[in-house]
């Protein structure tokens, strides 16, 4: 299963660098600023373990391609920077994440541009307790919407709901807001 999620991320990348070679820079976002970004972001991400909960906060960075002005492809990687504590006896939180994404925007002439982004990602969540500490990581389909909104030509703000992960007993959501950089 997992050599099938790796060839599918493979695949989506592969075919967003090609086609962001045959599109021209002007037709590559609304503002005309060019086919690469690159971001960071603060998500408060919230973990159900088996209906116990825990609210963590995790940095991140992106880095991506518009392969048009409605779809782009992009890369991020994060780790946890604030923990939580369940009931007191057990620390969570979210050792570090990665993974591919597509996202599908919707292009308007409004400095606000709404998405949607589908894609695949691995995180390892550690859990410390009086008996020692534990460690999970495995990968998941992920999906989420968000908004972009221009606050100067090469510079947008996001405002971002995922859902990272959501298997074994273990959900995994997050409201990131972050900033965005067009080159």
């Amino acid at each position: 299963m997992t050599i099938r999620k790796n060839l599918l991320i493979a695949s989506i990348a592969t075919a967003g660098f090609a086609m962001a070679g045959t599109a021209s820079a002007a037709d590559m976002y609304k503002s005309g600023v060019g086919a690469l970004y690159a971001g960071l972001n603060y998500t408060f991400m919230n973990l159900d373990f088996d209906g116990e909960d825990a609210d963590v906060g995790t940095l991140s960075g992106k880095v991506g391609v518009m392969a048009n002005e409605y779809v782009g492809f992009e890369a991020r990687a994060g780790f946890g920077v604030n923990d939580d504590d369940i009931g007191g006896v057990a620390d969570v939180e979210v050792d570090n994440f990665f993974g591919g994404y597509a996202t599908f925007n919707m292009v308007n002439e409004s400095p606000v541009t709404p998405y949607a982004v589908i894609g695949f990602t691995r995180a390892e969540l550690e859990v410390d307790t009086a008996f020692g500490s534990d460690s999970d990581d495995d990968s998941d389909f992920s999906y989420g919407a968000g908004i972009n909104f221009e606050m100067a030509q090469n510079v947008s703000g996001n405002l971002e709901y995922m859902r990272y992960y959501d298997d074994d007993d273990v959900t995994v959501d997050g409201i990131g807001l972050g900033v965005q950089f067009n080159f």
